[in-house]
């Protein structure tokens, strides 16, 4: 009588030289734990990334589908119109003139921020009382509501009875209407930005500061380097290279979203003066009820802020030293 053969999915069975045989998987136990750890990671990244999707890509997407339509806010119909949007847009005046005035804010409110911001973290790290009345004092602007501090700066600019004015009077200084004078109106936004962004560029340069090792001092003291100004060239701007890029990266994305100050004390006036990207799309899209051409000046705005950033982070990364 033949043998019985042994059961399918058994372990162990009988080999030639009359030994036994054992069954291997053929899924390694490192591919059985890589596969795991592949899906505990998606388990965890999934909501995140399903959210970044649906908060960020969707609605990206959807500006981008409206920008080739004719559809008006509230309209129950629309048309694909192409990129006619995108040629009205580039073809007007008022446009080219709200990318001036954005450039313009930008190139005043950056660098304005990051050099008092710098300045002020170092006066306050330098001296011995206080530190942290300062440190609340110049980061206020930052915390409060923007719409509200513009409310009290049009206060202080008000032509007769603002109190820059007044003060100006009395120590025999021309006085001006600061946000009625197209010469002025945008510089004075600018420096209601800075004042606004202050505070933030100020505590991430004293964290970037209290990050510096004393020793490095020492050296520069012993190679000769002994004086204030010597120690910030040497010690001190670079090794704030990388919080110096972030500060700035930061502050631009933030300058280039410049709405609330000019909603609230110029309403883009006077003259188009102080008309900037985003006041723009606001006011064409919900003033004006042309939603896909303001969706065109949206796709155009995301564009330019993003190739502006990777070129302005691809730049400034040659040249910071990183630890």
């Amino acid at each position: 009588m033949s043998e019985p053969r042994a059961l399918c999915g058994s372990s162990d069975q009988p080999s030639a030289t009359g030994g036994v045989r054992t069954f291997r998987s053929p899924v390694s136990p490192a591919r059985r734990r890589a596969f795991t750890e592949t899906l505990a990671a998606w388990a965890l990244a999934g909501p995140a990334v399903f959210f970044l999707f649906v908060l960020f890509f969707m609605p990206v997407i959807g500006v981008f589908v409206i920008a080739l339509t004719d559809w008006q806010f509230g309209a129950r119909s629309l048309s694909f119109v192409g990129l006619a949007n995108f040629r009205e847009v580039f073809a007007d005046v008022g446009f080219r003139a709200s990318v001036v005035n954005t450039v313009v804010y930008v190139l005043i409110v950056v660098p304005g921020t990051v050099v008092f911001g710098l300045l002020i973290a170092l006066l306050i790290e330098s001296g011995k009382s206080c530190r942290s009345f300062y440190r609340a004092i110049h980061f206020l602007p930052f915390m409060a509501t923007l719409t509200a501090m513009a409310i009290a700066w049009e206060a202080l600019l008000h032509p007769t009875i603002g109190l820059v004015n007044q003060t100006l009077a009395a120590i025999g200084l021309p006085t001006a209407n600061w946000l009625r004078d197209e010469n002025t109106a945008l510089p004075v936004l600018a420096v209601i930005g800075i004042w606004q962004n202050l505070g933030y560029a100020m505590v991430l340069f004293l964290a970037g500061l209290k990050s510096i090792p004393q020793d490095l001092y020492d050296a520069a003291d012993v190679d000769g380097a002994d004086l204030w100004l010597d120690r910030l060239r040497t010690v001190t701007l670079p090794m704030l290279g990388p919080v110096s890029m972030f500060v700035v990266i930061v502050v631009a994305l933030r300058a280039f979203e410049c709405f609330d100050t000019v909603k609230v004390l110029t309403q883009g006036g006077p003259g188009h003066a102080t008309d900037v990207l985003l006041y723009t799309l606001y006011r064409e899209s919900f003033e004006y009820l042309r939603t896909g051409y303001g969706a065109a000046v949206a796709v155009v705005f995301l564009v330019i802020v993003v190739t502006l950033t990777l070129v302005q982070t691809r730049v400034m990364d040659r040249k910071v030293h990183y630890q």
